[in-house]
């Protein structure tokens, strides 16, 4: 019997080396990756796992795909089902891009932390907001949902082995090969020929709206591995000239913890795809939608941290509107110094960073323990351990995708958009969409309970 996380591992791998097929400068960048991650480790040594060992990082994979309809959404939940992922946050891509981005998405992913330690994968998810009339005028819409209602992604045969995956947790040996090789297929690039003027006619609202909804089935866009040194990642794939986009989005390098997620990609390739035109008649093109991503990991903001962290964007926004582009890092470094804590532990006592509690071994236990966290992490009763931010930021995504794109698209910024969030993605898929927040401080208020304990305090710190 196969397990789910021995199911996620292997859907992982498989995944990685199909795409890695598909599109030959993903395996560089693996390749790169991990020279970067071996020369980090032998650098810094332990200091280099303290955001996870380097057997995790180096198997960590993040994919993108992109779905059409709420019906599409709930099925692939279904397949990340029996994977033993859930859909965790949700971002809304419209408004964050100068571009125009017609997605909401969620994530799918372990919840736990031994199921998260065993094997990270997750999966960025974007559902076409078909209904937005910003985007699809009624014909427009008319005709794509048309469209989108006419495919069938996902068959049966792998729905149903994903539904007995789901249920029971496992699944026999044969069946999981099954399941596997079906999944996998499911995210090829396919090469039926494209309808070359519906493809256009999508392309002049958003060449993602076109990604998805003008082609009959879905597609990996992107696989992401980690790296512990993103920035030098970007140095080495730019020295064998691998066109990369202008800049790491997120937070900037700078002296103090990493926070949050940091992300970059090379910039998407012209792939030769089949195209159909009106007459029947099929010739060569070439599209570009797809494209290698990779991330660096940092330690999970609080509400508090979080708010902060969106305060200090709009501020380096502020300082760097009249500045080059080139500075705008450099920017962003002096705003990170002046309002965020340069160590761990002033992150931890500020209440703006996601760790877990431990009681410090073989300390002599003179006195008593405050039941002040801040007091215990100063008085060495307690050490922190940073939680690692499993999640995405909306800005850094939308930035991602609008880095990759060779034109705007069209948003009618007069009209009302329509309504989505997590409750209204929840019951597209019949699973809720589950609170990142609330994963976090779960860990973080467990450890505290058991250090409570452990000390015999009277109250569980705070």
């Amino acid at each position: 019997m196969i397990g789910q996380w021995r199911l996620r591992a292997a859907f992982a791998a498989r995944l990685s080396r199909m795409y890695g097929r598909e599109v030959p400068a993903y395996a560089q960048l693996v390749d790169v990756s991990r020279e970067v991650n071996d020369d980090v480790l032998r650098a810094r040594g332990a200091a280099a796992e303290r955001l996870g060992s380097i057997g995790r990082v180096t198997a960590e994979r993040h994919g993108a795909i992109r779905v059409g309809t709420p019906g599409e959404l709930r099925q692939v939940a279904r397949v990340f089902g029996a994977l033993g992922m859930r859909p965790v946050g949700f971002y809304d891509l419209r408004d964050t891009a100068a571009n125009a981005l017609p997605v909401v998405s969620t994530a799918f992913r372990p919840v736990a932390k031994d199921e998260l330690d065993r094997n990270p994968f997750r999966v960025f998810t974007s559902m076409l907001t078909v209904c937005d009339p910003r985007f699809f005028d009624a014909d427009l819409r008319s005709r794509l949902t048309a469209f989108l209602d006419g495919r069938e992604l996902f068959g049966p045969e792998l729905l149903g082995l994903a539904d007995r995956a789901e249920a029971e947790r496992e699944l026999p040996g044969a069946d999981a090969e099954r399941f596997l090789e079906l999944a996998v297929q499911a995210f090829e690039l396919s090469a039926e020929p494209i309808d070359r003027d519906w493809y256009a006619a999508l392309e002049r609202v958003s060449a993602v709206a076109a990604d998805i909804g003008g082609v009959r089935s879905t597609h990996i866009n992107h696989l992401t591995p980690r790296v512990l040194d993103i920035d030098e990642l970007y140095r080495r794939m730019t020295a064998r000239g691998i066109e990369m986009i202008d800049t790491i989005q997120g937070p900037p390098c700078w002296e103090g913890p990493d926070v949050l997620l940091r992300q970059t990609s090379f910039r998407a390739l012209a792939e030769p795809r089949a195209l159909r035109a009106a007459d029947g008649t099929v010739t060569r093109g070439a599209l570009r939608v797809r494209f290698g991503e990779v991330e660096a990991r940092g330690i999970a903001l609080t509400r508090e941290g979080r708010a902060l962290y969106d305060r200090l964007l709009d501020l380096v926004d502020e300082r760097a509107t009249h500045r080059p582009a080139a500075e705008r890092q450099e920017v962003a470094r002096a705003v990170w110094s002046e309002h965020l804590p340069s160590t761990e532990r002033e992150l931890a006592e500020r209440g703006l960073g996601f760790f877990t509690y431990h009681p410090v071994p073989g300390r002599p236990r003179e006195g008593r323990p405050s039941t002040d966290l801040g007091a215990l992490l100063r008085e060495g009763w307690v050490r922190a351990e940073p939680i690692v931010y499993e999640d995405f930021l909306p800005r850094s995504a939308a930035g991602i995708f609008q880095s990759n794109l060779s034109s705007t698209g069209s948003r009618d910024g007069d009209r009302e958009g329509s309504a989505y969030d997590a409750e209204r993605l929840s019951g597209a898929m019949e699973r809720e969409v589950l609170d990142p927040f609330t994963l976090y401080e779960r860990q973080r208020d467990a450890s505290l309970v058991r250090v409570a304990r452990e000390l015999d305090l009277d109250a569980v710190p705070r």
